[in-house]
């Protein structure tokens, strides 16, 4: 049987194909047409959106790689913050801790002083009373009895006794006091740790940012020219915050750039200030956060008077899209590339910094520095003493890993040596370190109450001081080879011969001339005058071989010439005094006479807590920095 050969069509009203048949039924109306022309003409439409759309990926897949660079900065910034911060608070309570240490020490030399006078007096009332007691018993028996013989004699013997108890003045009224207070403004500290920091961003975006100003079509040759931007958000709402990073930049086709600044108003609005400095055609680019805002970059044409013509860039500016670049750049370390320099953002300072106008700064750089925290050989765990010597080596007295470990004067390790114990030979807490002119090395080990004499190789050979030094700390080295050992726990100075034999000593508890609150260091000069860090004092103090006072200086402050507690102490071919300032973490410079000179630059890598400190042999100043666990050399000029 042969089929039916059926025509399909398609309904232009329906949207379906239909064959003849159907065209006679409900479809007579309709407009059609053949199935094949439509389906040709819908394959070009497909084929045209899916070009069209294609045509979108390379834009979809710029923006998406943008989005992921800001995505990584932003992430890269939150941890960079996340690092500041907790080194920040880190920082704060490291000063909280010194500042709590030196306040309790402080307490305890006070009381210390204080209880020592009260004491002195009540006993020697005591013994006053008891003596009266006593006499007064002795004649009470004679008294009682009738005995002439008695009588007379206990006349004789207590009679003229009791006469000098009576009459003897005694320290009836109080000599001290018992006042002991603590002041702390801590209300106000608390205001300023409650606003301390703060997290700074905006919601400002490139696209909505726009530009308006003379500025971004003409300027006229060595004028200055400014432009407004103003910041708005992905809404195209108003910022009306500060701190946005912008950059501008004015190119000439050569790539040559204008100077400029931007001046952030703190509301959301930036002004970007310029002067060019000669005729021509120029571009201006403004960025916000490394992508080109609303309209750049802008035609700007440059006229060497303001009555020249203007250029008709406004429509040209207009149209811009701002993309040219293909989207935004990751964000590099330093400031854009520009010469325009962003004004008004300061960033907070410390809590506990209070800035000072430093004068005569010796302009000296860190040389290098060496060490971190741990055990092993260039590593250490509280350093505190330090020594050079002529031979080009530098001591350190590594505290807590029982050791001294030794240097080349330009940082190599060489060699360490140290066993800890209580025994002869062996150190419990090396302190001070210092060379013989022979060569020995000298340690102060302050819980063996102890000093100990090595050979240059590390051996053992003597120890000194034993049953007489209650906390040694600093030792140095006169001219005639005596040792000199600063008792920090009897706050007295000791000085011996090598052998071990006493040659004098000086200084007690308290704070008269003659007198030490914690002494710490010691250094020699050429007169053979002894330099004594005056702890808790802040203070240093001068004194001839024989322990005679010459002469001190110094005050609690930050100020020229004050002190916090000073530690190390060295005096260069001069007579100038170096003192290691430890709680305000510097290092001071003075002449022989205790006038104030300079500071040495430690900026570069600051101090935090230096203690022991001397001069290489090469006239470098090397210092303990105890709470960075590590040592620096810094350049000197002498």
């Amino acid at each position: 049987m042969k089929t039916k050969n059926v025509s399909v069509l398609y309904c232009l009203a329906c949207e379906i194909s239909v064959c003849e048949d159907c065209m006679n039924g409900e479809h007579a109306e309709h407009p059609t047409d053949s199935l094949e022309n439509i389906v040709d003409q819908q394959l070009a439409a497909l084929q045209d959106r899916v070009d069209s759309a294609k045509n979108r990926l390379p834009q979809i897949r710029r923006a998406v790689q943008s989005l992921r660079d800001i995505l990584q900065q932003l992430n890269s910034q939150r941890s960079s913050i996340e690092e500041d911060i907790h080194s920040s608070f880190s920082e704060l309570y490291k000063t909280l801790d010194t500042r709590k240490s030196v306040l309790l020490m402080e307490l305890e030399v006070t009381y210390g002083l204080k209880q020592k006078v009260l004491q002195a007096q009540l006993d020697t009332l005591l013994q006053e009373e008891a003596a009266i007691n006593y006499n007064c018993s002795l004649t009470g028996e004679a008294l009682d009895g009738e005995n002439k013989a008695v009588i007379l004699q206990t006349h004789k013997d207590v009679g003229e006794r009791l006469g000098d108890l009576a009459s003897q003045g005694l320290p009836l009224q109080p000599e001290e006091n018992d006042q002991l207070d603590l002041m702390m403004e801590i209300e106000g500290l608390r205001k300023s740790i409650h606003n301390l920091g703060t997290i700074v961003t905006t919601n400002a975006v490139a696209s909505q940012t726009e530009a308006s100003g003379e500025g971004l079509e003409q300027c006229v040759v060595g004028q200055p020219a400014t432009v407004v931007i103003t910041t708005r958000d992905k809404s195209g709402g108003l910022c009306k915050t500060g701190n946005a990073i912008i950059s501008a930049e004015v190119c000439t086709p050569d790539g040559s750039v204008a100077d400029g600044e931007i001046v952030d108003h703190k509301n959301g609005t930036y002004e970007f200030q310029y002067t060019v400095k000669k005729e021509g055609h120029f571009s201006l680019a403004l960025r916000l956060y490394d992508q080109h805002i609303k309209g750049s970059p802008f035609q700007l044409k440059v006229t060497s008077s303001p009555d020249d013509s203007p250029p008709t860039t406004t429509a040209a500016n207009a149209a811009s899209t701002g993309s040219s670049d293909g989207g935004a750049r990751k964000r590099s370390a330093k400031s854009p590339g520009s010469r325009s320099r962003q004004k008004g953002v300061r960033r907070g300072g410390s809590l506990f910094s209070t800035p000072k106008k430093r004068v005569n700064p010796i302009e000296d750089d860190l040389i290098f520095r060496i060490g971190t925290k741990g055990r092993n050989k260039g590593e250490f765990t509280n350093l505190q003493g330090v020594a050079a010597c002529s031979e080009g080596k530098i001591l350190i007295a590594d505290s807590n890993n029982q050791c001294v470990q030794i240097f080349s004067n330009t940082g190599e390790f060489q060699s360490r040596f140290g066993v800890r114990g209580r025994l002869p030979g062996q150190l419990q807490r090396p302190t001070g370190v210092a060379v013989h002119p022979n060569g020995d090395i000298i340690i102060a080990d302050y819980d063996n109450k102890w000093v100990s004499i090595f050979s240059s190789e590390g051996k053992y050979k003597a120890k000194l001081g034993s049953g007489r030094l209650m906390g040694p700390k600093g030792v140095s080295v006169d001219q005639n080879g005596h040792v000199i050992v600063v008792d920090n726990k009897a706050c007295t100075v000791f000085i011996f011969q090598p052998s071990g034999k006493l040659v004098t000593k000086f200084g007690s508890r308290g704070n008269g001339d003659r007198q030490f609150a914690g002494p710490h260091f010691a250094a020699v000069n050429n007169n053979n005058e002894i330099i004594i860090t005056d702890f808790h004092n802040h203070s240093v103090k001068v004194f001839n071989a024989d322990g005679e006072f010459l002469l001190k200086f110094g005050s609690n402050g930050e100020g020229n010439g004050q002190f916090n507690a000073p530690t190390g102490v060295a005096v260069d071919v001069n007579g100038n005094i170096i003192v290691a300032d430890w709680g305000n973490s510097r290092i001071q410079v003075f002449d022989g006479s205790g006038s104030f000179l300079s500071y040495i630059n430690t900026a570069a890598d600051p101090l935090y807590g230096p203690q022991g400190l001397a001069l290489t042999s090469d006239g470098h100043v090397v210092v303990a920095d105890s709470g960075n666990h590590c040592f620096k050399v810094y350049r000197y000029l002498q």
